[in-house]
Formats: structure tokens, C-alpha cells, sequence
């Protein structure tokens, strides 16, 4: 590495964010980039380990430690190369990925690890800004047809990848515009649309063609893409969500919170929200069960609506505030996270369960809840410990089962897992391949719910497969 020395001479510098009383005033993106002279220094951190572990701990296999150091020496445009030699899309992940290259990073075990994100989401933007990102328009084309299902980052990535191996590349979207998870279901403060708007210019210049409100299973049929096309690609996502089967859950002013936050990106790019009751945090008591990051997206845009108070509940026990990285590294430690909605004002509260909701005129009005004993690795409601709590509006983040089965899985006739999810194996001959001919599935459909820089893994990989199952073999990378 370029400076030997660096992680003894600089100390980790996160990511700088507006103040949380400035930020909720709006839905626009808060992080103030650091200046070029502090990301170098980062990158100066990256020591000479021998084995970069953070490698394996990226699902798409970064080249972190060549791309740190391209950036210590200056060299923007080679580091942007680099990076984008295995990721698709970087500046989804630099923004929202939870980073478990840095849980795995060497300098991690004994130090703070480094800010492997923060300089990754910088050389992203900085190639936008500088107009390296030229389109890669193939050389040659093979004449083959492709439809890809779903325009999510699994969708955007398999799309772009066969697209730039030749093929015709023909993405059906059932929403009125492309991104899935990552333009309906992410707050806009946390990912702006546009980063998706300019990568679908970049895609479609390269010869991808979209296709929005086309929903396969309704409007358009699954038999229809079997004969037009030579594969199929299905990269939906996991989106049965888990429900709460307790009294009062029928009651007005309970919902799912996929719901609460599409509808929230649909009024901020002024779409038409759909024919639905409008679900508003404005002036209410939110309770928000779940305490994941769905739930802290529920957090801050409740936050942002003017909600009166906001709870956020988690069954599960309240972690360690710190990992033993002895016995948890180089793997994710399960300890204490705050994001940044959580600093915007909440209360959490752990190791609790919802028994009952109530309500007054068909509206929930309280939500009742026991604490709970994890002492025999299981819950356990605790006697004497039943509460109340004030709550107009009720937020279910309580996960996702399963791709949804009705209609399009069904009519092609796939196979499931047994997690309900597309039966596909990822190794080996016929990865990829669902137990329909030249059908294919990747992301959340395949694997469950899970991140997006997986998502843009298994697209990358689904599209090395379908390559080679209609060519023979294939250029595309590995990983």
C-alpha cells in the first residue's frame, strides 16, 4: 500500500450528517461530503494486511484495499474503474448498504475499521460529477431476447450486465417508474431518486428497454414472454410481509409499513398514490413495531410528517452496546445500532411483544404490550409486566416472508423452496435456473429478503448464467 503507516498516523473520520432539527424540515439527502485532502487520509488507513478480509465480507467481492489506495494517491478516475469492476451500482450501496466489509476489515480487530463506505459512495460521486460515466455499448449483438422481471437492483444489475454482453434486454416493471425496494421503499432522504434516474439513462443508451406498468401475472401474460423471448430472468422481490395475528388488528390506522413509506416516495415525485386510505403520521401517536431498518425508515419519515410521539418496539432483547470482535471477527457482530432516523427523536423499547390492539369507532387507538424473557432462549411474556401505550397509527416492520405467489410465480409454475422462496441453486451447472425452462430467478425472490448489495450479486451472477446458457459460455465476470 501506498502509506504503510497510515492507520497509526489518522484516525477514523465517519461520515458528516446535518443536524437532526435542519433535516427533518425535509425529504432531500443530508450527508455533507468530506474534502479530498480527509478522504485520502481514510484511504491512507487501508494497512498492507496480506489477506484483505473485507473482500469476503463484501457480497460482491470489492477490490477495496486497490481502490483505498487509488484514492490516497489522487488517482479518482483508476479507483472509479475499479469499483465499478464489481459492483454495478455503488452509489446505492455507499449510501444505504450497512457495510459488512468494515465489520470484516483487518485494521477492525484492534482499531476502528476503515471508512470503507464513505469512500466508495465519494468515488462514485465524484466519477458522476467528473462525466466519467459513459454508457458501454456493446460491440457486437447477439440477437437474443431477454426479460428481466422486476426493475430492483437485482433487475437494474442482470439487466445491465446482459445488455453490455449483447443481448436485447427488455425490463418489465409493474410500478409507473424503475428501482423497486430501492425507489418505493426507501426514503428519499436516505437514497434521491435521481442517482436511479441517471443510471436508467446510463442503461438505456446502452440498450436496455423499459417497460413500466407492465405487471407479468395481470397485464401481461407469463406464456406471452415464454414465446417471445429466449430467457427470462424473475428478480422481484420478498414482499409477503409478516402479519400480526392479535386481537384488533383489523381496526382502522394499522399497516404495513412497505405501505406507510411507498406512499411517502410516490407524494415526494408527485405520482398519483394508489386507490388506497391515505396513511399519514401527522399529529398521531405512531408506534412502530419492529426494530429493524424498515422500522427506523418508518422513524424518520414519521418524524418528517409531524408525528405527536413515535415508539419504536423490537421482540428481540436489546443487544450488547459493543461486539468481542476475539469471537466475532471477521463476521457481522450483533450488538447496538442507531441510524441516523433514531437520532431524529424516538423511543425504543425492547424485548416486548404486542398482545392486543384497541380501538374506539372501528380507529386503533392503544396498543397493548408485555415485556418479554429471553433468559431460555426463547420469548416469554413476563407476569406483571403488561403496559399501554398510546398509538393512532400502527406500523407493521416486522419482516417479509416470501415472494408473493398469486398470479405470476404460480402461472409460470415454479417451484419453492422450503421458505416459500423461487427454488434456484447458485453454484455449479444450472445456477440460477428455476425448475422452468429458461427461467431464471435472483434476489430477494430467490434468496428472501435481504440487502441490496446482494441483490446486485446475485443479478451480476443470474446474468454470467443466463450468458452461458444461451451462448455457451461467457465473458462476464465471475462475480
Amino acid at each position: 500500500m501506498g502509506k504503510p503507516t497510515g492507520f497509526q498516523e489518522f484516525p477514523r473520520q465517519d461520515r458528516i450528517y446535518k443536524p437532526a432539527a435542519e433535516r427533518v424540515t425535509g425529504y432531500e439527502e443530508f450527508m455533507i461530503p468530506l474534502s479530498e485532502q480527509t478522504l485520502r487520509d481514510q484511504g491512507a488507513r487501508c494497512m498492507d494486511c496480506g489477506i484483505p478480509f473485507c473482500h469476503n465480507g463484501c457480497p460482491v467481492n470489492n477490490i477495496i484495499p486497490e481502490w483505498n489506495d487509488l484514492v490516497y494517491s489522487g488517482n479518482w478516475r483508476e479507483a472509479s474503474q475499479v469499483l465499478h469492476s464489481t459492483n454495478n451500482f455503488p452509489e446505492f450501496t455507499g449510501r444505504i448498504c450497512p457495510a459488512p466489509c468494515e465489520a470484516a476489515c483487518t485494521l477492525n480487530l484492534t482499531d476502528e475499521p476503515v471508512t470503507i463506505k464513505t469512500i466508495e459512495c465519494a468515488i462514485v460521486d465524484r466519477a458522476w460529477a467528473e462525466g466519467w460515466m459513459e454508457p458501454q455499448v456493446p460491440k457486437r449483438l447477439t440477437g437474443k431476447r431477454i426479460a428481466v422481471v422486476g426493475a430492483g437492483p437485482a433487475g437494474m444489475a442482470c439487466a445491465q450486465q446482459l445488455a453490455r454482453a449483447g443481448h436485447a434486454v427488455v425490463v418489465f416493471e409493474k410500478n409507473a417508474k424503475m428501482g423497486g425496494l430501492l425507489r418505493y421503499g426507501i426514503p428519499d432522504f436516505k437514497l434521491s431518486k435521481n442517482l436511479i434516474n441517471r443510471r436508467m439513462s446510463q442503461m438505456q443508451a446502452e440498450g436496455v428497454e423499459f417497460r413500466p406498468n407492465s405487471h407479468v401475472g395481470y397485464n401481461v401474460l407469463p406464456e406471452r414472454l415464454l414465446l417471445k423471448f429466449d430467457a427470462i430472468a424473475l428478480t422481484g422481490g420478498s414482499e409477503q410481509p409478516r402479519d400480526l395475528p392479535v386481537p384488533g388488528r383489523e381496526l382502522d390506522g394499522v399497516h404495513f409499513a412497505m405501505d406507510f413509506l411507498t406512499q411517502q416516495n410516490r407524494r415526494n415525485s408527485g405520482e398519483a398514490l394508489d386507490r388506497t386510505e391515505e396513511i399519514l403520521a401527522t399529529g398521531k401517536h405512531v408506534a412502530v413495531l419492529g426494530g429493524g431498518d424498515t422500522g427506523a425508515d418508518c422513524v424518520g419519515t414519521s418524524a418528517r410528517q409531524g408525528a405527536a410521539s413515535i415508539t419504536q418496539m423490537e421482540i428481540m432483547p436489546l443487544p450488547p452496546e459493543k461486539e468481542d470482535k476475539g469471537t466475532t471477527w471477521p463476521n457481522w457482530p450483533i450488538k447496538q445500532r442507531s441510524s441516523t432516523s433514531h437520532e431524529e427523536g424516538c423511543e425504543r423499547k425492547w424485548a416486548v411483544g404486542t398482545t392486543a390492539l384497541e380501538g374506539r369507532d372501528g380507529k386503533v387507538t392503544t396498543l397493548k404490550g408485555v415485556a418479554m424473557d429471553w433468559s431460555n432462549g426463547k420469548p416469554e411474556p413476563v407476569e406483571g409486566s403488561a403496559f399501554e401505550l398510546k398509538a393512532d397509527l400502527v406500523l407493521l416492520a416486522m419482516g417479509f416472508l416470501n415472494p408473493v405467489h398469486e398470479s405470476m410465480l404460480d402461472d409460470f409454475g415454479v417451484q419453492y423452496d422450503g421458505r416459500g422462496n423461487v427454488a434456484a441453486t447458485t453454484d455449479g451447472e444450472g445456477a440460477y435456473k428455476t425448475s422452468v425452462d429458461k427461467v431464471f430467478a435472483a434476489g430477494d425472490m430467490r434468496r428472501g429478503q435481504s440487502l441490496v448489495v446482494w441483490a446486485i450479486r446475485e443479478g451480476r451472477q443470474c446474468a454470467r448464467a443466463i450468458d452461458e446458457f444461451l451462448m455457451g459460455s461467457s465473458e462476464l465476470p465471475l462475480k
